[in-house]
């Protein structure tokens, strides 16, 4: 039996210091990265090896350049994507031609690829888009029955009615909500998240996951295999598989390079019996409710449905549990959620793939930018933009459009914080207003528009999330939230600092020069 307790924090499956970097470090985590190691200096040696034969190694090299070249430039990449991998190969011809043909090979990715769709086929006729929520969308507004034809054709996505919504400012109200929800549970429990540590804020939701396990509950839970290297051991989901709770990791780290690892489960979704949702940027550790310092006051954001588009989250996590399944099991329909007695509005849950050639993520908040006509607030952790979204942002500002972005005032991580800063001059000078969070950390993903529309989800502003992650949304349409929603946008704003071209040119000489450095790589980071 593992050792365990039930103490004011709830529930714990492991002792103190067997878990966090440490453990990672010192077991199955740190294996794993020297391994990597080891391959990364083999290849390294395999380059250098040519340079022994040198006539071969530049007449070779150069035409070998030259032909990766014209296929690059010729290829359906993203532009920025493509000036990335032009520079890697003009710094390192051979090796940045070899880099790029094995990311392009798609060793592993094809793998994963395939379990995806199969899962996905094996699903496609569970939801189905009824046709009055659909009608009233189209007389109410066609730019947003537009985008929801597009969410239906990428995933299949319906349009909903029926569902009450409510919106949390911060992880600690989405928390204390959760642990009451989670209480009321009788038939199944879902759980997919991308970050779970232990603490207070896992302790009790777990300890009430393993009362409701014994008492019958189906109860599945799955977080992304990253987690091995920062915060749980590897045979976590054995330790809750024994408490009843069905566990497995999405994408475990192997001993093996391979591209597919870019590909995580960055989602956040809990489903309680099919009626009651859950979504947003808080993750399951203790910074996510403030019960830790880590970058200053953590400011998150979430949602809670209950009503039709439940059904949605249900399926979502479904086609995500059954991916690596032998034999993927689905039930003849989706439980059917309990209808609230009178809600207003439209909701999109809606998931975006990077397997698949749809960026619904992005899609979404450029159509969201490009219908704006009085304002477009944001709030995001990260701001690493493509051409596409940085035009859209750009344009919508000078069209008119108040278009506001929260970023942190206290970054978590160095490099994407310098990242950010190097698109501020080009967006302040368009008309695009940033303040900076003084108090900490935001970690949010929020799009607020005019009063009538809002995504609240999982999705950032930077390449991990629009091209590299599993990420999930919902879309908000006149539901009875937004106005919470675009006041907490205003009281978060007056806890910031505005960011300005003066601001811009005072900014440390280091942090500058690491945003130029870094933005040479930001689609691979």
């Amino acid at each position: 039996m593992h050792s365990r307790e039930i103490a004011d924090n709830g529930l714990t499956l492991l002792k103190k210091g067997k878990q966090g970097m440490i453990h990672a470090l010192f077991g199955r985590g740190g294996l794993l990265i020297l391994c990597m190691l080891v391959q990364a200096v083999i290849l390294f040696g395999a380059f250098f090896w040519f340079e022994d034969n040198l006539f071969i190694y530049l007449g070779g090299s150069a035409l070998f350049t030259v032909c990766i070249t014209l296929y690059l430039v010729n290829s359906s990449m993203d532009p920025t994507a493509k000036v990335t991998w032009l520079v890697i190969i003009m710094i390192l011809p051979v090796f940045g031609c070899i880099f790029y043909l094995w990311t392009q090979s798609e060793f592993g990715r094809r793998t994963l690829k395939a379990l995806v769709n199969r899962s996905g086929k094996l699903s496609e006729n569970l939801l189905r888009q009824q046709p009055e929520p659909m009608e009233k969308l189209e007389a109410e507004d066609s730019g947003a029955a537009g985008l929801a034809r597009y969410i239906a054709s990428c995933g299949q996505f319906p349009v909903y009615q029926n569902t009450d919504v409510t919106y949390f400012p911060q992880g600690e109200d989405k928390w204390k909500r959760m642990l009451q929800e989670l209480e009321t549970a009788q038939h199944f429990i879902y759980l997919e998240y991308f970050i779970v540590n232990e603490g207070l804020m896992w302790g009790k939701i777990l300890e009430i996951l393993a009362r409701k396990a014994r008492q019958g509950v189906d109860v599945k839970m799955m977080y992304d295999g990253t987690c091995e290297l920062t915060t749980l051991p590897y045979d976590y989901p054995k330790r809750l598989n024994a408490l009843g709770i069905q566990c497995k990791m999405f994408s475990p780290i192997s001993p093996v390079i391979s591209t597919h690892y870019n590909y995580r489960d960055h989602r956040k979704i809990l489903v309680i019996d099919g009626n009651t949702a859950f979504t947003g940027g808080v993750n399951l550790a203790d910074e996510y409710i403030n019960h830790v310092n880590r970058f200053g006051h953590w400011k998150d954001t979430a949602i809670m449905l209950k009503g039709a588009a439940v059904e949605s989250f249900t399926l979502m996590f479904l086609q995500m549990w059954n991916v690596d399944e032998r034999e993927p099991r689905f039930p003849q329909t989706v439980p059917v959620p309990e209808i609230p007695a009178k809600t207003e509005g439209f909701v999109i849950p809606y998931a975006d793939c990077p397997l698949d050639d749809n960026k619904i993520g992005e899609m979404v908040y450029i159509d969201l930018l490009n219908r704006a006509t009085q304002y477009a607030h944001i709030m995001t952790p990260y701001l690493i933009l493509d051409g596409e979204m940085e035009t859209a942002l750009k344009f919508a500002a000078q069209r008119g459009v108040d278009v506001k972005i929260i970023l942190p005032g206290i970054p978590d991580k160095k490099i994407p914080y310098a990242l950010a800063k190097t698109h501020y001059r080009s967006l302040l000078r368009s008309g695009v207003q940033i303040y900076e969070y003084t108090p900490g950390f935001v970690h949010a993903k929020v799009f607020s528009v005019d009063g009538k529309e809002a995504v609240v989800g999982t999705i950032n502003l930077d390449y991990r999330s629009l091209y590299h992650h599993f990420e999930c949304a919902a879309y908000l349409r006149e539901v009875r939230c937004l106005p919470d929603i675009e006041k907490d946008f205003h009281k978060t704003l007056l806890k910031c600092r505005t960011v300005s071209e003066e601001t811009v040119k005072k900014e440390k000489p280091l942090v500058k020069v690491t945003g130029v450095l870094a933005k040479i790589i930001a689609p691979l980071l």
